[in-house]
C-alpha cells in the first residue's frame, strides 16, 4: 500500500484527481519512468515524501509518481526507478525506490519550472518574458550572465540581484539535501543548515555532525546523532559522549533548570547515549576546560547560566548597596497625596506595598488578579513624576507592556527595547558597561522573566536607581531557565508585600474570584443556569468530538451573538500541544472554520493564508520578534516568496523558507499564553490532559481573560488540576547566591 504510512497525503481531507490509466497497462515489477513534473499533489517538507503527477516519455495521458526526493519543482526532468502498483482508490502508479530531478532544457519546461515559484522575483508574468527573450538559454544566462536580465522590463539591479542569489541558494540547499538526504535529514531541516553555513554545509557536517544541534534550530541530538553514525562516527567515542553531555544540560534548561548535579549528568548521558560511565566522566572533564560549561562546588552549569546567576545577585547587591541620588521621599505624605490624585482610598496592604517602593532601593509586589498591582504603579509614576523623576516601565512582551502603557498612561517598553537590543551582534546597547538613564525602573510580569534575561537587566542598571518588580507568583513559571520571582522571594533579602485584598469585581468578577478560589483549593463557582450576565461559565463535556463541537459554537456563534466580540478576540487555551485537544489539531479545526477561503501557502505540514492568527516560536533577534509573539498575516507573495505578519502594529516578512517559526494561534497552549491578556478565553480542561493538569497551570489559564471566560471539559479534570498543588521544583542557585551577595 503506497500511502500505508503517517506520512501519506490527507486524501480524506482533499479530493485527489484519479491517476490516469498508461496508454500501455503496466504488468508490474520493476522499472524505470522518465518524464516531466506537470504538477505536486501533496509534498512533505520533513522527509520529502512527494505524490507528484508527470508527463511521462511514452505514455499519452499523466502519471502519479509516489516517493522520497531531496527536491522537486513543477516543470523538471524526473527520472524514477521503481515499479508500477495500482492502488484501490487511485488506480496505477508508479511507486519509486529513487526519484532523480534535473533542470528543463526545453524553453516550455523553463518556463514552467521558473513560474513555480522556486525563485523569488520570479512569477508566471515574468517567466514568460524571460523565457520568450532567452529560450532555451534562460537558466544558463541567469546563473552565469545575470546582468542581461536587466534587459527585460521589470527587471532592475535590486530584482536581479535577488533573482540571482534566490538561484544561487536554491543550487546550493539541492547540493546539501542530496547529502543529507542518506543520513536521514528532511528537506526542510536541509534549508535549515544551508542558511546557517551556506556553501560550506556539507564540508561543516562531515567534519562534525554534532554541531548542528547546537548551531541550528529545530534540528535536535537524535537527529546529528543519527548523521554522525550514517557518517561512521565510532558508538563509544569521546566527540559522541561530549555532545551527549552538552544536549543532556541544554535538554534541562529548557525545562527551566539552571544545574544537574554531576553524578545525575552522567546518568542521564549513560540513559541517552548507551556509554560507559568511564568514558563520559572523561568527556565531561573535557567539556570542563571548554567555555561551554562550568563546575560550580557539586554543581555542572551551562556557563551562560552561571553567569547569568552571579550577575543578577551582584546586580541586586550593587543597586541594595548604592543610595539614591535624590533628596529622600517623605513616605506618608506621598501616600496620602496619591490618594488624593487617584480619589481613592488605598488598603492597609497597598499602603504597605506603596511604602516599600518608595524606601527600598529592589522591592517586590506579588498578587493574583484584581488585587491592585496596577493601582500601585499608577500611584508610584504619579509620585515620580511629581518630583520630575524619571520611570522608566517594562515587561517582557509587547502585549504586556502595552497593558501596562494603557493602564498608567506612561510609556512602556519590552524589556528587549528597554535594553535596545542590536540584532546584527545579539548584544544590548545597554549593558555592564553602558547603563540606562533613569532613577526607577518598574518591571511587571516578572514571572515571565527567565534568569538571563533577568541578567541583562541587572547589568545596564544604573547604581543609584530604584528597581521594582511586580508579578504573580502563583502563575506558571518563565518559559526559559530559572525561577527568577519565586527565588528572590524566598532570599528573604528583598522586602517584598503581597496583596490579597480582591478591588477587580466587574461584571459579576466570577473571573476574578474564580482564580482566587482556584489558588485556595476551592472549586469554581459557577453562575445559575440562565444567568446571561455572568463573566465565567462551564459547559461539561467529555468525549473530543464533543468539546470540539461545543468550542467551535462558542467561538462562531453563542460568544458573538451574546456578549458582542468577534472570533478574532476569543482565544482558545488548551493544555497541550499534540492529541486530539492538543493545539496543533485545534488550530486546523479552527482554520477550517474561521478563516477557510482564500489562496494557502503549504509549507512544513501547515496552510497559511492572509487573514491567519500566528505566533512566533523562537526568539528572532534578526526580525525584533520573540517566542508567544501573536500577528495576522496581511499579505502573501508568491512571487517573492514572502508573507507579511503584522505583529504589535509593525509589519514583519518572513521568506517562505522562515515559515516553520510561525505556528497558528487560533489555539495556544496555556504556557505561551503568558503574560497575554484577551476579551475572552475558551479554555479545554479534560482528563485527555490528565498529565499536565496542575492548580498554577489553570489558573494562570482563568488569569489570562478580561471580559470572560468559559471552561469546556469535565468537572473531573477541573477538581484533578484544583488538587495538585505539585509544582515541579527547578534546579536553581540564584536565592543562594542572593543571600550570600547581600550577606556576604
Amino acid at each position: 500500500m503506497p500511502y500505508a504510512n503517517k506520512n501519506q497525503p490527507p486524501w480524506k481531507k482533499r479530493r485527489q484527481p484519479a491517476a490516469a490509466t498508461p496508454a500501455v497497462r503496466p504488468a508490474g515489477g520493476a522499472g524505470e519512468l522518465c518524464g516531466v513534473v506537470e504538477s505536486i499533489v501533496f509534498r512533505n517538507e520533513e522527509n520529502g515524501y512527494t505524490v507528484c503527477r508527470i508527463k511521462a516519455d511514452g505514455h499519452t495521458d499523466p502519471v502519479t509518481v509516489v516517493g522520497s526526493c531531496s527536491a522537486m519543482w513543477v516543470g523538471e526532468n524526473l527520472r524514477a526507478e521503481g515499479e508500477w502498483a495500482r492502488h484501490p482508490q487511485h488506480g496505477f502508479q508508479f511507486t519509486a525506490a529513487s526519484i532523480t530531478c534535473m533542470a528543463p532544457s526545453s524553453a516550455k519546461g523553463i518556463e514552467r519550472y521558473l513560474a513555480s515559484g522556486m525563485i523569488r522575483g520570479i512569477g508566471k508574468v515574468m517567466a514568460k518574458r524571460l523565457v520568450d527573450t532567452f529560450g532555451e538559454d534562460t537558466l544558463r544566462i541567469i546563473e552565469k550572465e545575470s546582468k542581461r536580465i536587466e534587459e527585460i522590463e521589470g527587471i532592475g539591479p535590486v530584482r536581479r540581484k535577488r533573482i540571482k542569489e534566490s538561484w544561487q541558494e536554491q543550487k546550493g540547499v539541492r547540493d546539501i539535501m542530496i547529502f543529507l538526504q542518506g543520513h536521514g535529514i528532511g528537506t526542510a531541516q536541509a534549508a535549515r543548515i544551508y542558511r546557517q553555513y551556506g556553501n560550506e554545509a556539507v564540508a561543516m557536517v562531515r567534519t562534525n555532525p554534532y554541531r548542528l544541534c547546537a548551531d541550528v534550530w529545530g534540528i535536535g541530538f537524535k537527529t546529528a546523532d543519527s548523521v554522525a553514525m550514517s557518517l561512521g562516527v565510532p558508538e563509544n567515542s569521546v566527540i559522541r559522549a561530549r555532545a551527549g553531555i552538552v544536549y543532556v544540560m541544554r535538554t534541562l534548561s529548557e525545562e527551566g533548570h539552571c544545574y544537574c548535579t554531576e553524578p545525575e549528568l552522567l546518568l542521564y548521558a549513560e540513559n541517552l547515549l548507551g556509554i560507559s560511565i568511564e568514558i563520559l566522566a572523561e568527556a565531561l572533564k573535557m567539556e570542563l576546560e571548554t567555555p561551554r560549561l562550568k563546575k560550580d562546588e557539586d554543581r555542572i552549569y551551562l556557563t551562560e547560566l552561571l553567569e547569568a546567576e552571579c550577575a543578577v545577585a551582584a546586580g541586586i547587591h550593587r543597586l541594595m548597596s548604592t543610595p539614591v541620588r535624590f533628596k529622600p521621599i517623605v513616605v506618608d505624605k506621598a501616600v496620602e497625596w496619591a490618594q488624593e490624585q487617584m480619589h481613592i482610598k488605598f488598603a492597609p496592604k497597598q499602603c504597605a506595598a506603596l511604602e516599600t517602593a518608595l524606601c527600598s532601593k529592589v522591592s517586590i509586589i506579588t498578587g493574583g488578579p484584581g488585587v491592585g498591582k496596577t493601582t500601585i504603579i499608577r500611584a508610584l509614576t504619579d509620585v515620580y513624576a511629581a518630583r520630575k523623576l524619571t520611570v522608566r516601565m517594562a515587561a517582557p512582551t509587547g502585549r504586556a507592556a502595552k497593558r501596562m502603557a494603557e493602564a498608567t498612561g506612561s510609556e512602556a517598553l519590552t524589556i528587549h527595547r528597554l535594553l535596545k537590543f542590536l540584532p546584527q551582534t545579539g548584544t544590548f546597547e545597554f549593558n555592564e558597561e553602558k547603563k540606562l538613564e533613569g532613577h526607577c525602573f518598574i518591571l511587571d510580569e516578572v514571572s515571565m522573566i527567565d534568569i538571563q534575561l533577568m541578567a541583562h537587566v541587572m547589568r545596564a542598571m544604573p547604581d543609584e536607581a530604584t528597581l521594582i518588580l511586580v508579578g504573580d507568583i502563583d502563575q506558571l513559571p518563565s518559559v526559559g531557565p530559572g525561577n527568577v520571582l519565586r527565588d528572590l522571594i524566598q532570599s528573604g533579602i528583598i522586602p517584598c508585600e503581597a496583596l490579597d485584598t480582591i478591588f477587580r469585581q466587574e461584571s459579576g468578577g466570577l473571573i476574578v474570584r474564580n482564580a482566587h478560589r482556584i489558588n485556595q483549593g476551592e472549586f469554581l463557582q459557577i453562575p445559575e443556569p440562565g444567568d446571561t450576565h455572568a463573566d465565567f461559565y462551564f459547559i461539561e463535556a467529555e468525549e473530543p468530538d464533543t468539546v470540539i463541537q461545543r468550542m467551535l459554537e462558542l467561538i462562531t456563534q453563542r460568544i458573538p451573538k451574546r456578549f458582542g466580540l468577534t472570533s478574532g478576540e476569543i482565544q482558545v487555551l488548551t493544555p497541550m500541544r499534540r492529541n486530539q485537544l492538543g493545539a496543533d489539531n485545534l488550530n486546523a479545526v479552527l482554520q477550517q472554520a474561521l478563516n477557510p477561503s482564500g489562496h494557502a501557502i503549504e509549507r512544513f505540514g501547515r496552510s497559511y493564508r492572509k487573514g491567519d492568527r500566528v505566533m512566533q516560536v523562537r526568539n528572532n533577534y534578526d526580525k525584533e520578534v520573540f517566542n508567544g509573539d501573536i500577528g495576522l498575516i496581511s499579505f502573501v507573495n508568491e512571487e517573492d516568496q514572502e508573507i507579511s505578519v503584522e505583529i504589535d502594529g509593525r509589519h514583519v516578512v518572513y521568506d517562505f523558507s522562515e515559515l516553520d517559526e510561525l505556528v497558528h494561534a487560533y489555539a495556544s497552549s496555556i504556557h505561551k499564553s503568558q503574560g497575554s491578556e484577551y476579551p475572552a478565553v475558551i479554555i479545554l480542561v479534560t482528563t485527555q490532559h490528565f498529565k499536565m493538569l496542575q492548580r498554577n497551570l489553570l489558573y494562570t489559564a482563568v488569569t489570562r481573560g478580561k471580559r470572560l471566560v468559559c471552561i469546556v471539559g469535565t468537572h473531573k479534570a477541573v477538581a484533578i488540576a484544583i488538587r495538585n498543588t505539585e509544582i515541579r521544583q527547578r534546579r536553581t542557585g540564584l536565592k543562594d547566591r542572593v543571600r550570600q551577595a547581600v550577606k556576604g
